[in-house]
């Protein structure tokens, strides 16, 4: 290594593939300025686009926004300007202003989210710790909650353990994958790697999915259904598994529990009673039904297609029934893959961030794991579990108790005011709180309505653990020194539970973790020696000694986490979606990813490269037939109009989407799908209704003046991140001439759409390549 420069191995700060990753660092002028891929368990040297480009808002570039470097109060109290304080007058203000509110109402009025994304495992340990033994409240919870918490209840349920049964190098080696609301081309390109060298060994797949994705091309089986009959598809094929006898009958008996019930209840879901709804002949139904029981190497892989449901915990549920009745489970290369989306959802959620857990998913309401954590942090705890976040706004603005509502709301390192479901909604909720305290790395939509803005430092600036999607615990290493005045999250959460008279010190990441071990059964083995010398760890792993190397699969023989060891085999009804099309709302909607960006893009959209591949207002996509009734074609600027607002977007013509369905991907600010999303709640789970609302699209006579409205209001958006730079890469360019061609650092509408169509191909191609010179030709789209 030159001098004056050093390699730091670390973990990708991205999806939950837990890709380990090589950063060059620039030690002079202590700035990252390569990253290539590092031979870890799940990606072994490879990284996707965000992988390789996805460090450079590290040096803040101001794009969309800018970096929060030191505290700041609304000293006027709301709708007053934040001003910079120090560090020490803004953890006082802020432990005063808690201490009031819990005096007042007590300490339910006080709600905590945590963070899945850079903090790490140490910080997700200190934010519910914070929570529960200084507040006194189980109002914790993180943004599980509005992606896979589906998952995590719907598998307690079913086997008792909420998690990835099997690994993700598993998956190349399975005879079939059953692939049902996941596109990982977009959302987990090196998870995509695994199933396209899966397909080269001779796997075959069966995808379930409203679009055509880069799965659904190579598929063997492609359902493309209706979007929101997940769960009437599962139970159809359960049946046609029972009435054609593909039950593993052995397993069944010796297994599970609840199968004649089961059985009796599929009465009415035969395929061809179905089919209409489903909007997939019945005979396909059958045929995916027989390829699924065909092997005892069955891997199921699910992603927020699924989830994002009103009956998003059922359609779980279902999808692990099929495994239960066909043996699917116990072994390797079998069982189920609810993949998780952003970096460390998995390991916030190990990390006891939700109101009814503490780490290691050991329950609030059990008096034994209480009684242990009280006695470890010196308190007494509530038994009751707490608010889940989904539940907020109806907590602010609909509770007439005041000693029942939320009066404070302390969020580390997410963005309600751009990610959760119904903005309006919560903008009104966040402007209705007491007091709201945000601690992050950039200024974003929710620090707008923030009391107290306090600096984290960010990936990259400190050292954690982060757990992949399949359980896997890995060190992330700190590679240069944080900007201004940041702080890492836990010491934050100490200081003030310092200030509000619970002390709580550590002087290293590691020192928080052997703490969270020792109450963690099922992590204990995992120390922070084992993971540097094997590069990670997948829980459970419960013996220090280098004998336990950790867990691959899950439920080994057939031996599942429930009471009695049984998987239960349990049947719920196919209802509708809440909001269907109509004359009014005559088109679909369902939230997407961006293989380009990631989460709210505070992150992504501050990468050079990344938003050049990639910028405002974003797209919806749409067949074109769609598009020829309505008079658009791609590149126009629409407005999507639902029952709770509207948006404005470009249109993209394309194929992949089923005549009637459109599909909007959610990191954009300006073009925000989630002004239209619908905050229908799963009941069981509290999870969004994401993936299904009713929307109009309107077409724009005037072009020219809605570039120079998108582009204004880009701008005045930025001034109010607190953006001086006058960078123009960071503008939206107006479009000219009558091809729509656009200027600037935007591509033209046909290089745009054509990107657009090809980017799941390019993120697929990247993640499967074997090929040097072909992966530096698809990294330079």
């Amino acid at each position: 290594m030159e001098q004056g420069y050093k390699t730091v191995r670390t973990v990708c700060p991205y999806c939950g593939a837990g890709c380990h990753i090589a950063l060059t660092v620039d030690t002079v002028h202590n700035r990252i300025v390569k990253a290539t891929g590092a031979n870890g368990r799940t990606n072994e040297g490879r990284l996707c686009l965000k992988g390789y480009y996805g460090w450079d808002y590290l040096t803040d570039p101001q794009l969309l926004t800018k970096r929060l470097r030191y505290p700041m109060i609304r000293k006027g109290g709301k709708g007053s300007p934040l001003e910079r304080v120090s560090w020490e007058e803004a953890i006082q203000y802020t432990a005063e202003r808690l201490q009031a509110i819990i005096k007042e109402y007590g300490p339910d009025a006080v709600m905590g989210a945590g963070s899945a994304r850079g903090p790490g495992n140490e910080a997700g340990y200190i934010t519910q710790k914070f929570m529960r033994a200084c507040i006194g409240t189980n109002n914790v919870d993180h943004c599980a909650r509005i992606c896979h918490a589906a998952s995590v209840t719907g598998l307690r349920a079913s086997i008792g353990e909420g998690a990835m049964s099997v690994s993700v190098p598993e998956i190349e080696d399975a005879e079939v994958i059953f692939n049902i609301g996941y596109n990982a081309a977009t959302s987990h390109p090196i998870v995509a790697r695994r199933v396209v060298k899966a397909k080269a060994k001779g796997a075959k797949i069966i995808c379930v999915d409203p679009q055509i994705t880069e799965t659904a091309r190579i598929a063997d089986i492609h359902l493309q259904i209706k979007g929101g009959t997940n769960l009437a598809l599962l139970n159809a094929m359960a049946y046609t598994m029972i009435e054609e006898g593909l039950v593993d009958e052995a397993f069944v008996k010796a297994h599970t529990e609840g199968f004649e019930d089961y059985a009796n209840a599929l009465g009415g879901y035969a395929p061809e009673a179905m089919a209409s709804i489903i909007g997939v002949p019945a005979e396909m139904i059958r045929r995916a039904a027989r390829l699924f029981a065909s092997s005892k190497h069955t891997v199921t892989l699910w992603g927020m297609g699924i989830t994002q449901f009103a009956q998003g915990v059922d359609s779980v549920i279902a999808c692990s029934n099929l495994s239960l009745l066909t043996g699917n489970y116990g072994h390797r290369v079998t069982g189920v893959g609810p993949v998780r989306g952003q970096n460390n959802v998995q390991g916030t959620c190990d990390m006891g961030v939700l109101p009814d857990v503490y780490p290691g998913y050991q329950r609030v309401d059990d008096p034994k794991a209480r009684a242990k954590f009280e006695k470890a942090w010196g308190v007494t705890l509530p038994a009751t579990p707490g608010l889940p976040l989904t539940l907020v706004p109806e907590k602010i603005l609909r509770e007439t108790d005041p000693k029942k509502q939320i009066h404070a709301y302390y969020i580390v390192g997410e963005d309600p005011a751009q990610s959760d479901p119904d903005l309006t909604e919560i903008r009104e909720a966040l402007s209705a709180c007491d007091f709201v305290v945000i601690q992050d790395i950039f200024m974003n939509k929710t620090a707008e309505f923030a009391d107290v803005v306090l600096p984290a430092t960010a990936w990259g600036e400190h050292d954690a653990v982060y757990s992949s999607c399949d359980r896997g615990f890995q060190r992330v290493r700190k590679a240069i020194e944080p900007v201004g005045e940041a702080w890492p999250d836990w010491k934050i959460q100490c200081a003030v539970a310092t200030a509000m008279g619970y002390p709580m010190s550590y002087t290293s990441t590691q020192e928080i973790w052997d703490e969270m071990r020792s109450l963690s059964p099922k992590f204990y083995g995992a120390t922070y020696e084992k993971m540097e010398a094997l590069g990670g760890v997948q829980w459970p792993c419960v013996d220090p000694s280098m004998e336990d190397r950790g867990t691959e699969y899950l439920h080994e023989g057939g031996t599942f986490a429930t009471e009695n060891g049984k998987g239960r085999l349990l049947f719920a009804p196919y209802k509708p979606v809440h909001e269907e099309v109509d004359s009014e709302y005559p088109l679909s909607l369902c939230t997407v990813r961006e293989v380009g960006h990631y989460s709210v893009r505070t992150m992504t959209g501050n990468c050079r490269m990344l938003s050049k591949l990639e910028d405002e207002p974003g797209w919806i996509a749409m067949n074109p037939a769609d598009c020829k009734r309505l008079g658009i074609t791609t590149g126009d600027l629409v407005y999507v109009h639902s029952r709770r607002g509207k948006t404005i977007t470009r249109c993209l013509a394309t194929e992949r989407a089923k005549e009637g369905a459109t599909y909007m991907t959610y990191q954009w600010w300006v073009g925000a799908c989630n002004e239209l999303t619908i905050g229908m709640l799963d009941p069981k789970s509290r999870t969004p209704e994401y993936k299904y609302c009713a929307v109009r699209v309107e077409a724009i006579a005037d072009q020219a003046a809605a570039e120079a409205k998108v582009s204004e209001y880009y701008e005045r958006l930025r001034t109010r991140m607190g953006i001086t730079v006058n960078d123009k890469n960071a503008k939206v360019p107006a479009k000219t001439g009558t091809a729509g061609a656009a200027n600037g650092t935007m591509a033209t509408a046909h290089a745009k759409a054509a990107m657009a169509t090809t980017q799941a191909k390019a993120a697929m191609a990247t993640a499967v390549t074997m090929n040097p010179a072909k992966e530096r030709e698809v990294r330079s789209l």
